[in-house]
């Protein structure tokens, strides 16, 4: 407490992500930071039934007016924000009134996930890339800045805002891998070294909310939508993981072996996944074949083209060999995706069913390439029906990601793929 008056802080962000992605929060003064630690303090559960529009729908369990819940600081991962001068950051855990674990607490969920994993002598290192398009103010979208993929010219244009974004991260120690402008229009990308899953969770969520504040100060607007012009190609957030089991990482001579086997599992899990992942209509105008988004389900080495990505690492560079799952995107909970994925490459290595042969090039021009669901119902429907995901997040959470998908599938049954863009754009 003392340290963070000297730094400035004056209150404190209580953070977690809802069922629909949404980065929700309460906050305390810091002098209130103490009884927020021991005592919690206190949100509804409704949020766990929320759309992203801030409607709501409801299961035999979640819904309605009732109840109450307790955010706890995770006091371990608290970080005094660098772009918010005044203000520190901690994620939430969410606990019942009476101290227990809340059944479909999402970070919960990832614990339980990692605990797991190293019940069975694994852990999971994991990132997930962040693509965001920085724009001008307004709801529609002008670029913030001109120049072709990956060119110099956007970075010449934004190297304040940049450096500023780099400058705020490793302030709050976030480690960068690197930052540079993407394909799309005023897009750029970041990448963090990885963590366990918990924690990359974390540093998603830490990331795009310093993203934000940096872009405020610049009189800039980040969107991390999946679609943000329709028809043209939009923000992933692509995810990178690797099993280990003690220091050796299962991804060392790739397919064989145990790291087969667990990307296998993941493979399989794909289309259920992508519930989890690719959670809104915006998520389907993005993952389109030939845009490098993941479109089949399938896996080839160092092909970007494929859903999973098979990443061997610069020749030397020790334990640098991942797999890329390139489907999802930024809309969805990072603490449900990690989890989920894990429980996938978990299942993979009970099964111990090795991968397929792998693909090269464009799947398109494949005639038996499996395609993954094309349509938010598709995916939820997939997920519905696969016992082994919704065993691993239980009745409460599982139903609530259901519900949750069906009702934003039906908010926009009808609309056209510019009302989806325009509705979505600046919410995530």
């Amino acid at each position: 407490m003392e340290d963070l008056r000297k730094r400035g802080v004056r209150a404190v962000v209580l953070s977690y992500v809802d069922t629909a992605g949404i980065n929700r929060v309460k906050t305390v003064p810091l002098a209130r930071l103490d009884d927020a630690a021991r005592w919690g303090v206190g949100m509804s559960p409704v949020f766990d039934v929320f759309l992203a529009d801030d409607s709501a729908t409801a299961t035999d369990r979640l819904g309605g007016p009732d109840g109450d819940l307790r955010l706890f600081p995770d006091l371990d991962r608290l970080v005094v924000l660098a772009a918010q001068p005044g203000w520190a950051w901690a994620p939430a855990d969410r606990f019942t009134q009476d101290g227990e674990p809340w059944v479909a607490d999402q970070r919960g969920f990832a614990k339980r996930a990692v605990d797991r994993a190293a019940s069975a002598g694994l852990s999971f290192r994991m990132a997930v890339e962040i693509e965001w398009a920085v724009g001008r103010p307004g709801d529609d979208f002008t670029p913030g800045c001109t120049g072709p993929a990956y060119g110099m010219t956007r970075l010449v244009e934004l190297s304040d805002y940049c450096r500023d974004v780099l400058a705020a991260l490793e302030e709050q120690g976030v480690r960068v891998e690197q930052l540079h402008p993407e394909y799309a229009e005023g897009q750029f990308e970041v990448s963090v070294a990885a963590s366990d899953p918990v924690g990359a969770a974390d540093d998603s969520v830490l990331v795009r909310q310093t993203i934000r504040a940096v872009s405020h100060r610049h009189g800039l607007r980040p969107s991390f939508a999946p679609a943000v012009v329709a028809g043209k190609v939009g923000n992933g957030g692509h995810v990178h993981l690797s099993p280990w089991r003690d220091d050796t990482n299962l991804c060392t001579g790739f397919p064989a072996g145990d790291g087969g086997f667990a990307a296998a599992g993941i493979l399989a899990h794909l289309p259920a996944l992508l519930a989890v992942g690719a959670p809104t209509p915006a998520s389907y105008l993005r993952l389109v074949p030939s845009r490098w988004a993941g479109a089949y389900a399938c896996w080839g080495v160092e092909t970007r083209e494929t859903a999973l990505r098979f990443v061997p690492g610069t020749t030397g560079l020790i334990g640098a060999a991942n797999l890329e799952v390139k489907c999802f995107d930024l809309a969805a909970n990072p603490y449900l995706l990690g989890g989920a994925l894990v429980a996938a490459a978990l299942d993979g290595l009970a099964r111990r069913e090795p991968l397929p042969e792998p693909v090269r090039g464009d799947p398109v021009h494949l005639p038996d390439a499996p395609r993954l669901p094309a349509t938010l119902d598709a995916a939820v429907d997939a997920f519905a029906a696969d016992e082994v995901l919704r065993d691993a997040f239980g009745p409460v959470l599982s139903d609530a990601i259901v519900a949750v998908r069906r009702a934003e599938a039906a908010r926009f049954r009808d609309a056209t793929p510019e009302a989806v863009t325009a509705a979505l754009r600046w919410v995530y």
